[in-house]
């Protein structure tokens, strides 16, 4: 039977450790998107970085939105669940009348509206700088829902693993900031020679970055069978952090 007292509980606890912490869960990213924007405008008066006949910055600000709460997503659980380990709170949670799967299940809820919060409200501050004639609620919430759920299954499923920060900094430095990074958030695909064009064509987080920027600016048709592998993608990365998460391993030192 599923403990939702306990569900709801963990998942209290974490937004409210989120809004007490804003300085660093809000402020600090909010500021480091505002930093990008002022700097690539900047930039992009002298040396004209537009392109797909929208400016730079209308480019970029999507992709701001979906880096900064793809690294939350990341960070959040891992860092949450490797700090209770350590200071020995997260055996209050083994102990508890509740499964390892609902423990997972709070970090996940808890962090679908932390990321929703997060990204609706760079997205109030950053509209500031872009105009724009379409924009697609419904899209805007589905692909970043979709980045929650994935980088949330990742983070946890590392903080559950492992026991040391320096796992922890080094999947974020060599997989998380990386695939943020070279999966069009700066750039778009048409500015790769053809030989590198395969990696982002084979890249699924590429695809949801694209179709999150689409709902800024552009009413573009549903490709079924590319939204199917992203919801395949996520889908399975949720289910092997689900059945690590019940199987256990090494969550007891």
């Amino acid at each position: 039977m599923i403990n939702y007292f306990a569900i709801f509980t963990i998942v209290k606890f974490r937004i409210r450790e989120f809004t007490k912490e804003y300085h660093y869960s809000i402020l600090a990213p909010l500021t480091s998107n505002l930093l990008f924007v002022i700097i690539f405008s900047t930039i992009d008066r002298f040396y004209s970085l537009s392109n797909e006949n929208i400016s730079f910055v209308q480019f970029l600000i999507p992709g701001l939105i979906i880096m900064v709460v793809a690294q939350e997503s990341f960070d959040n659980p891992s860092v949450s669940i490797i700090n209770s380990k350590q200071i020995g709170s997260f055996d209050d949670f083994l102990i508890a009348p509740l499964s390892r799967v609902e423990i997972f299940v709070a970090y996940l809820i808890s962090q679908i509206f932390i990321g929703l919060v997060l990204g609706c409200l760079n997205f109030l501050i950053l509209s500031y700088f872009i105009s724009y004639n379409y924009f697609s609620i419904f899209n805007f919430l589905y692909y970043l829902l979709l980045i929650i759920v994935f980088f949330t299954s990742i983070g946890s499923l590392v903080g559950f693993l492992t026991y040391r920060w320096d796992t922890q900094s080094t999947v974020s430095n060599f997989f998380i900031s990386p695939i943020n990074f070279l999966s069009g958030t700066f750039f778009s695909i048409n500015a790769l020679p053809d030989e590198f064009k395969y990696i982002l064509l084979y890249n699924p987080y590429y695809y949801v970055i694209t179709y999150f920027r689409n709902s800024f600016y552009i009413k573009s048709e549903i490709n079924f069978y590319i939204n199917s592998i992203i919801l395949i993608f996520v889908f399975t990365t949720f289910l092997l952090t689900s059945y690590i998460f019940y199987r256990g391993y090494r969550v007891i030192k």
